[in-house]
């Protein structure tokens, strides 16, 4: 065993609901969430990136807080400029942290 801090790709889990409602997206919908997916899974840390917080993910996301009050509870991935999102909370446990995707949603 060791005392070093689990780094990325993290686990990503979805809950029944969003994965439905992922599943029921347009092709082109999908594409854009396995997109995103691929940017939470491997960012260091899904909820905070620095002063320029999305500087480093594709111009079509972005990330925030759902509720600025609670910065360290579920966050949401715009997409595409709104026409989607995917609504997540990044449990930092030390030996299996993981992103798990709670509502999903495509227009």
């Amino acid at each position: 065993m060791t005392d070093e801090l689990p780094r990325p790709p993290w686990k990503m889990d979805w809950t029944a609901e969003a994965l439905q409602q992922f599943e029921n997206m347009p092709e082109d919908g999908k594409q854009l969430f396995l997109a995103a997916r691929a940017e939470l899974i491997t960012a260091s840390d899904p909820y905070y990136r620095g002063i320029d917080a999305d500087v480093s993910l594709p111009h079509w996301i972005t990330v925030r807080p759902l509720a600025s009050t609670s910065p360290g509870g579920p966050h949401i991935a715009d997409l595409a400029g709104g026409r989607g999102w995917l609504i997540f909370t990044f449990i930092r446990r030390h030996t299996d942290p993981q992103i798990t995707v709670t509502d999903a949603f495509w227009a």
